[in-house]
């Protein structure tokens, strides 16, 4: 299981013309590599999908 969840992901949005899940950062061919073939990947672009986080630093 890869370290990233890339479900969690604010980089991963849904397109709607593909019907599928895609991340919009655009990897290099070094770091797609790394993603596919290796099980502990940490994806130096994930940010943390908190859509509360805006909520809380408005109190």
């Amino acid at each position: 299981m890869k370290k990233t969840n890339c479900e969690l992901c604010v980089n991963y949005v849904y397109d709607e013309d593909s019907d599928t899940y895609t991340c919009i950062v655009d990897l290099d061919e070094d770091e797609m590599y790394r993603f596919i073939n290796s099980t502990n990947y940490n994806c130096p672009y994930f940010r943390l999908d908190d859509e509360y986080g805006v909520v809380r630093k408005q109190m």
